[in-house]
């Protein structure tokens, strides 16, 4: 079952944080509208709203100008997108893949677990973005009190490479293109653009299960000085658990971000019953209250930081397919730790332990209960009825006539996203 890390640090990379979807966007569809030969997207949601047109334009353009463009959604955060939204991809020749499509029971979506959270993006082999951001108007402020508050990171450098291979992986199965086209595929040999060494780790079903998690557990092990984790959806394991509070009683400063202002109010409640648990030992907890927080974050010293998709709750840890970038780089830290800090300062309330004794034990106590209910999800959750996870393609980039339109679907054997068998784990 362990995870592996055997991903190696790339060093020559420069990393931009972009916060909200007010720097993310423009700088994504900017990209594309400079791409060449190239554009790569996954990403967990698309919405057929301003955002999505606006991705979907961006798309089109590309394809028509000759760029090579696959995109892969999840069947279950993109349930919904309209036929002449799908029509306009296919008809442009982009290749759309949808990872675990499957029919509705009763109105209900069925593809609960094991869902593709992945948001990334590479264009050209240039430039990467990666992070827990949607394309959905609901990542602009303009959108209201329900708005929220995320993080993604831009990169350029030796990087891109190991994310461009994933992605090419990760779609193999059902990129069905003539030989001589990937003859014409334009390589760019990794060259230095930064001094940040940056490492990409995933999280799958077969080979990498927990491989974010321990690199947050190495991470936790080696911290001297501050710890800060800003987390959407916050119910980790007993390690994590413990390695945060082992952190706080030798003197380190640790403090948590997590949700005020709840998009999903139950995850907030799941969050709050390790409040006393974790003050006990001097965590320091902050309730950004200002709007729903999205983010996927954390700045350990002056030396580790990551920004990605994965939560620190069982659906990402796992069952989700996820990805984050690890960071060691001083400058990026200060700035990634410089806006958490005003996201304290501004928006947030700090947690106090419970203002008497009998309300600290009864926290506890149903902490404890709910704790070892949700710690073994996972496994009860293995005894559902198994099914593999299949990546279904209604356009083929590159393919022959207008966009190759027509539906194909990879063999139970072939290999998924990250090049994982994703039956139930046992």
């Amino acid at each position: 079952m362990g995870g592996d890390m055997s991903v190696h640090w790339k060093s020559g990379n420069s990393l931009a944080l972009l916060e909200n979807g007010e720097a993310y966007f423009p700088r994504v569809f900017e990209a594309i509208a400079a791409a060449r030969a190239e554009v790569l997207v996954e990403t967990f949601i698309i919405f057929d709203d301003d955002v999505g047109r606006q991705l979907l334009d961006a798309l089109v353009a590309a394809a028509r100008r000759g760029a090579r463009v696959d995109v892969t959604v999840d069947g279950y955060g993109t349930a919904d997108l309209p036929p002449d939204y799908v029509d306009a991809l296919v008809q442009a020749g982009v290749g759309l893949h949808v990872f675990d499509p499957r029919p509705r029971l009763l109105g209900m979506r069925t593809n609960i677990f094991r869902r593709m959270h992945r948001k990334l993006v590479v264009v050209d082999g240039e430039v990467a973005f990666v992070g827990g951001i949607n394309y959905s108007a609901d990542h602009l402020a303009a959108f209201g009190p329900g708005a929220k508050q995320d993080y993604a990171v831009e990169v350029r450098g030796p990087l891109v490479a190991d994310i461009h291979r994933f992605m090419l992986n990760a779609i193999a199965p059902v990129r069905r293109r003539p030989w001589w086209a990937d003859l014409r595929r334009r390589t760019v040999p990794p060259h230095r653009e930064g001094e940040a060494a940056a490492m990409f780790v995933t999280r799958d079903n077969a080979r990498h299960r927990n491989d974010i998690e321990k690199h947050y557990l190495a991470a936790l092990r080696a911290a001297r000085r501050q710890v800060l984790i800003a987390n959407a959806y916050f119910f980790p394991g007993y390690r994590l658990l413990r390695e945060l509070r082992a952190a706080a009683q030798r003197g380190v400063r640790v403090e948590l971000v997590l949700q005020g202002e709840p998009d999903m109010p139950m995850a907030r409640k799941a969050s709050v019953l390790l409040y006393e648990y974790l003050l006990s030992a001097g965590v320091v907890i902050h309730e950004y209250c200002q709007r729903p927080l999205h983010g996927k974050v954390a700045v350990v010293d002056e030396h580790w930081a990551t920004v990605g998709s994965s939560n620190l709750d069982p659906l990402s840890l796992s069952f989700n397919l996820e990805a984050n970038v690890v960071v060691r780089d001083r400058g990026f830290n200060a700035v990634l730790g410089e806006r958490l800090r005003a996201l304290v300062r501004d928006h947030c309330r700090q947690v106090e332990p419970a203002p008497r004794p009998q309300h600290r034990l009864r926290r506890a106590v149903a902490g404890v209960l709910v704790y070892h209910v949700v710690r073994h999800f996972p496994q009860w959750a293995g005894w559902l009825p198994a099914h593999k996870p299949r990546l279904q393609s209604l356009g083929v980039a590159g393919a022959e006539g207008a966009g190759g339109a027509g539906a194909t679907t990879a063999p139970d054997d072939a290999a998924q996203p990250g090049d994982v068998d994703e039956r139930t784990p046992a």
